[in-house]
């Protein structure tokens, strides 16, 4: 008895049964078995499909988690140092305020003294000019003074001197003259 490779495979009773199934494509008359065979291809067929498809947006989500990490790790960092940067302007600036504040107390204080210099350098000169002036007025004074006291004291004389008193007087005060000439020589 010679059989064929299809008897062989598949006895000729089963291909009575084989024969009698076959695809429905009338998508309302489907029934369960159609359903789970398509499923059944598709999953088998798809799944490799479909892991490799899961395993790439795996590895793509990972990869973006990473990088959004590594992103938050340097903005982090530079936050961290800005903040650092931050608060030594803030110092700095501190340190400029006080200085400025201190050289403005010192210039003040440097100009007060220099007005005050100038003021006591004002009153002295003041002084001086009051005082210069005060024996300035005392010496015309003196002179007026002497001058009236002379004129009086020679109206005095020449009205109480007659010629005689008068010739004897300069008899006198050339004969001082004479003597005062004597010593010297």
């Amino acid at each position: 008895m010679t059989r064929s490779v299809s008897e062989i495979a598949a006895p000729s009773s089963d291909w009575t049964l084989a024969a009698s199934i076959g695809l429905n494509t009338n998508i309302l008359e489907i029934n369960l078995i159609n359903l789970i065979l398509v499923l059944g291809i598709l999953f088998y067929y798809g799944r490799g499909v479909l892991i490799n498809f899961l395993e790439n947006r795996e590895r793509a989500i990972s990869n973006t988690i990473q990088d959004a990490e590594e992103r938050h790790k340097e903005a982090s960092n530079k936050l961290q140092k800005a903040r650092i940067r931050l608060q030594q302007a803030k110092v700095k600036a501190d340190e400029i305020r006080i200085n400025g504040l201190t050289q403005m107390d010192r210039e003040q204080r440097d100009l007060v003294d220099a007005a005050d210099e100038d003021l006591k350098g004002l009153e002295d000169s003041k002084n001086y000019a009051i005082r210069f002036e005060k024996q300035r007025a005392i010496e015309q004074v003196r002179q007026q003074v002497s001058r009236l006291a002379s004129e009086r004291a020679l109206e005095s004389l020449n009205s109480r001197l007659d010629n005689q008193l008068h010739l004897r007087m300069i008899d006198y005060h050339i004969g001082l003259f004479r003597a005062m000439d004597s010593k010297s020589n």
